[in-house]
């Protein structure tokens, strides 16, 4: 199906569904749009933290009776079929309070201009995802900036709320805490909180406030060393290392409380092999895996290595 009908699917969906109709900007443009862009159901991760993000592209609802978290919006494409799943997950888009972002690039900050217009959430970032949401495109000092304004850009989102490392934002019982992760932009954060549902699942299962089973879930921003052809991680005559910051970015991951990682882009962590194995209704639920941010630390401390070594070669 092509993007256009993809598109007016999940807005006659909306409607149907009596949602405020969401008007997506236009789509994005690149080699890999399409792949990412392929539509999957939304379901539910643990608790109430719901994946509605699409084949190639993450977003998570975080969700409650006084209003809910969305945790990035994909592409401009993305906008309409993020609603769409929302709302066939039984949830209004105009119930989200706070729009949360990983890092303002094009692919997981393009669909949040739309999805914010739709339901009136304000978005929250760091103090360089807010000036690349002000500017409509990644900040002067992204590693990928070099690709070009013209192929980084996206539609810009004014009054940002800006966000600390370790500040907790809030919606009702909801607690969201921010984890600067920069590196892959200078802008990029990790997000975590904690999910619960009943300890003993099933049709005499207490109802709340009766035992819970609670667990750590994080929302990992990239931590890999993506960048446009020049630039160096390792600093130059005008910009200086940004190593060792990139190394503490990867070890704060590697140290995080998790039970339950979803990465932005979710074939990082292999999401679409763990939802088929969660289908075999396996004795342990293949999401929850306490190693998962040890592991991707690791892998990307050794990819971020290798590059070093690599530019100081040349």
């Amino acid at each position: 199906m092509s993007t256009h009908a993809l598109i007016a699917l999940a807005i006659s969906l909306l409607v149907s569904a009596g949602q405020t109709a969401l008007r997506p900007d236009a789509p994005i443009k690149c080699e890999s749009c399409d792949e990412w862009n392929q539509p999957i159901e939304g379901f539910k991760v643990f608790g109430n933290t719901y994946y509605v993000g699409t084949a190639g592209l993450s977003a998570l609802l975080i969700t409650s009776a006084q209003g809910h978290i969305l945790l990035d919006g994909g592409l401009t494409q993305s906008a309409p079929l993020i609603a769409a799943n929302i709302v066939k997950l039984g949830f209004k888009v105009e119930d989200i309070k706070l729009i949360l972002n990983s890092h303002a690039h094009y692919d997981h900050a393009a669909g949040i201009a739309a999805l914010q217009r739709a339901s009136g959430a304000t978005v929250v970032s760091s103090a360089s995802g807010a000036e690349g949401f002000a500017l409509g495109t990644a900040v002067p000092d992204d590693p990928q900036i070099g690709f070009g304004k013209t192929e980084n850009a996206f539609p810009a989102v004014k009054n940002v709320r800006v966000v600390k490392d370790k500040e907790v934002v809030t919606v009702g019982p909801l607690a969201v805490q921010m984890h600067n992760t920069a590196g892959h932009t200078p802008g990029s954060t990790t997000w975590t909180w904690q999910s619960c549902e009943p300890a003993n699942p099933g049709p005499q299962a207490p109802k709340p406030p009766g035992p819970q089973k609670c667990l750590n879930m994080v929302y990992a921003d990239s931590i890999s060393a993506v960048a446009a052809p020049g630039f160096r991680f390792t600093g130059d005559a005008k910009t200086p290392s940004r190593v060792e910051q990139f190394r503490k970015s990867i070890t704060t991951v590697g140290e995080l409380p998790c039970d339950i990682m979803i990465t932005t882009h979710p074939m990082a962590t292999d999401l679409a092999g763990k939802l088929k194995r969660r289908g075999d209704k396996l004795p342990v639920d293949p999401f929850i895996d306490p190693q998962a941010c040890r592991v991707l630390a690791a892998n990307a401390m050794k990819a971020l290595e290798a590059r070093v070594v690599e530019e100081q070669k040349k």
